[in-house]
């Protein structure tokens, strides 16, 4: 039981908790100062049922893996990868919420709103869903951080999945919004997201 308490676990865990702590603070501290407290609630914290039993996989396939198989958590250069990745994908992340301002929102607004503007320049210009693919390069991130094999195929893939059906449901809105405006800006830019135009 002493690899769990080992540099490795000690150093690979305290990134993860930091990594989560990050995201959820200041997710919820720019929507705050974006939205003001009156129109922010605790959903901003993005922390749903679905999310919190994927980590908690993630946590215990570490577990299981640094106490049977210690010398799989101890690639240091793939934990680097992973801890690069999971700063890329904040950084991104955090570039779209403040760049679309007001435009950026956890949930998917279905009316249009006067302060609702297309957002095409800074990290827009290069992808539609800069929010999105930040998420997604922070959460595969995560997993690699932690040398978690397992995990880092299923978080892959759910998150793919999820925007897979996420973003065609926000698109559909935002070309009912912006028009042609937004259809040529969806044909100069992808998604952002893995096998997602």
């Amino acid at each position: 039981m002493t690899e769990i308490f080992s540099h490795t676990a000690c150093r690979q865990l305290s990134q993860m908790v930091f990594a989560m702590i990050f995201f959820h603070i200041s997710e919820y501290i720019l929507a705050i100062a974006i939205h003001g407290k009156m129109n922010v609630t605790l959903k901003s914290l993005l922390m749903s049922k679905n999310y919190l039993l994927a980590m908690i996989c993630s946590l215990l396939e570490y577990i299981v893996e640094i106490y049977f198989f210690p010398g799989l958590k101890e690639h240091w250069w793939i934990s680097n990868v992973g801890l690069v990745l999971v700063v890329i994908g904040e950084i991104i992340r955090k570039l779209a919420i403040v760049t679309a301002g007001r435009a950026f929102t956890h949930l998917i607004k279905r009316y249009h709103e006067d302060h609702h503007k297309l957002v095409t320049h800074g990290v827009y210009r290069y992808t539609r869903h800069p929010g999105y693919c930040g998420f997604f390069i922070w959460s595969v991130g995560t997993q690699i951080m932690l040398c978690n094999p397992l995990s880092t195929l299923a978080f892959a893939v759910v998150v793919l999945r999820f925007f897979q059906q996420r973003i065609p449901y926000e698109e559909y809105f935002l070309q009912q919004f912006f028009g042609s405006e937004y259809e040529d800006y969806s044909r100069r830019t992808s998604s952002g997201i893995p096998f997602l135009k």
